[in-house]
Formats: structure tokens, C-alpha cells, sequence
């Protein structure tokens, strides 16, 4: 393990952001390391922006990240990952659910809403390390859109055991399970057991 790893996770109101740093920390603590969590959720009821910072490490002081310090950056949906793109450090990691939801300055014309490729360049100059998953699509599938921040935890898991830059920062599947199956209604648990591993699969 690094001497500290840090995560922002970035998402709209409603898309379970605020759950997945609840579960993503306590991973950490269940694994010895400490760890520090905090959130801002703006305004989260109404579908504005939600971000929560999340530390693991060996000794973790603080749990704020500046810009240009998150080691990974995993985002519920796409444009928020732009909103956020400051906090990634070089050749670190982006996580990013293949998800569009469209805000109302969109939806009232007065703004456009960015393509992939639009995306996929603002990243170009930070790190290659961008990997794109169809949460919501599996979600879908799997019978219920509210497991779409399992399947991207489920993926964050995987990368975590294969991308270089993040060489050093595994844990095991089996951590990550326990936490969510504390965390979540007993009738989910085998819901979301099926969520995170459709996620892992989805980046292998």
C-alpha cells in the first residue's frame, strides 16, 4: 500500500455518491489502514452536485484533497467528472459511469452538454488512464438503476489490482463485500453482490 491513497468521488443527488464513500472508506478501515472521509453536498436534493473525499493510508491526517492530488477520480456522471478534472493528479486514474444526466440549463438550451470526445481530450493532458463503464446499463440489467454506484465500486476494486498507477493500492474482492453487505437492506445483498461483480468483469 501507498502511504496514502486518495480517492474523489463525484456525482449528482440521488445517484448513491455519498453511500459509496461511506462503503469506500470503511473498506480501508476494514483492512487496518486509517482512514478519512469527508462530503460536500450542495445541493444534493434537488440533483446538484454531491463530492466526497476519501484517504486511505498507513497515517492520514486530513481528509481534504487539493487540486491536483486525487489519485483516482471516480464519477457517477459525465459532465461532473469535467467539474472536477482540477483534483486529478497527473497519471492518475478516472472512473467515469457512462451516465448523462442533463442539467436544466441544458434542457432550456442555453448550454450544450459535452460529448465523449470532448471529454476524452480534457483528459488527454493529465493522464491516459480514463476508463469509461456502462454503470447504469448493467444496473439495468441487473433489475434495479440504484446498484449503477456498486457496479463502479465493483470496477474501482478491479482497477485497483491492475492499473500501474495504482500498483500497490489492492484489496481484496472479499473486503469490499463484506462492507457493502453491511450497508446495504438484507433483501440487496445478493442484488448487490451481482452489482459489484458485474463491475469487476466489466473492466477485466
Amino acid at each position: 500500500m501507498k502511504n496514502v491513497i486518495n480517492f474523489l468521488l463525484c456525482g449528482v443527488g440521488g445517484q448513491g455518491t455519498v453511500l459509496a464513500s461511506d462503503v469506500l472508506v470503511n473498506v480501508g478501515l476494514a483492512a487496518g489502514l486509517e482512514a478519512k472521509q469527508a462530503e460536500v453536498h450542495g445541493m444534493s436534493q434537488r440533483g446538484g452536485s454531491v463530492i466526497s473525499y476519501v484517504r486511505w493510508g498507513r497515517e492520514v491526517h486530513a481528509p481534504i484533497i487539493g487540486q491536483g492530488e486525487a489519485d483516482i477520480l471516480l464519477a457517477f456522471e459525465k459532465l461532473e467528472v469535467l467539474r472536477n478534472i482540477r483534483f486529478l493528479r497527473a497519471d492518475g486514474v478516472a472512473v467515469i459511469n457512462n451516465q448523462a444526466i442533463v442539467p436544466l440549463t441544458v434542457t432550456t438550451g442555453g448550454q450544450k452538454y459535452p460529448a465523449d470526445e470532448e471529454i476524452r481530450a480534457a483528459f488527454a493532458a493529465v493522464t491516459p488512464n480514463v476508463r469509461f463503464v456502462d454503470g447504469e446499463r448493467i444496473a439495468e440489467e441487473l433489475g434495479n438503476l440504484r446498484v449503477a454506484n456498486v457496479v463502479l465500486l465493483g470496477a474501482l476494486s478491479a482497477l485497483l489490482e491492475r492499473e500501474p498507477a495504482l500498483e500497490g493500492s489492492a484489496l481484496s474482492a472479499e473486503t469490499w463485500l463484506k462492507v457493502i453487505e453491511e450497508r446495504v437492506p438484507a433483501k440487496y445483498v445478493e442484488l448487490n453482490r451481482r452489482a459489484f461483480e458485474e463491475g469487476r468483469r466489466a473492466v477485466e
